[in-house]
């Protein structure tokens, strides 16, 4: 399911959650913003990239978010370890689903009458638009 916030797409419905949590404290972020190689194969092409969900460029971190099954979460995990053995200086935040409901009940909280209970997102729009503007 893929939803939007203004005229950003998001792959998940907890992401577009976390940026109407970012909008509402007037955090800055980008979206996607860069796809860092972690792998190459033997010809030196890069194999795999790792696009962390959100960059907050105000406080230098990079964030990823994931609601997955927990047995995948090691899998993510590694995929991070990864990014902060090649990128020692840039910054990193896994949040989890317990970690963005936590976020949602607080946010809930101090927005209660601001936004319904669940925030407010747009339909769902279809992935081949994300990839098209992104190849764009």
């Amino acid at each position: 399911m893929e939803t939007a916030v203004g005229t950003h797409p998001f792959a998940h419905r907890s992401e577009a959650e976390f940026a109407e949590i970012l909008d509402f404290y007037g955090i800055r972020w980008e979206y996607e913003a860069t796809a860092f190689p972690l792998t190459h194969d033997t010809d030196g092409r890069v194999a795999s990239r790792f696009a962390p969900d959100f960059y907050l460029p105000d406080v230098k971190l990079w964030v990823e978010i994931t609601t997955i099954r927990q047995a995948l979460m090691r899998q993510k995990r590694r995929k991070l370890r990864r990014f902060a053995a090649l990128y020692p200086d840039l910054r990193i935040k896994l949040l989890g689903a317990s970690d963005i409901k936590a976020l949602m009940w607080k946010y809930q909280r101090s927005a209660r009458g601001v936004v319904g209970p669940s925030g407010s997102t747009t339909p769902p729009r279809k992935r081949r638009e994300r990839v098209g503007e992104a190849a764009a």
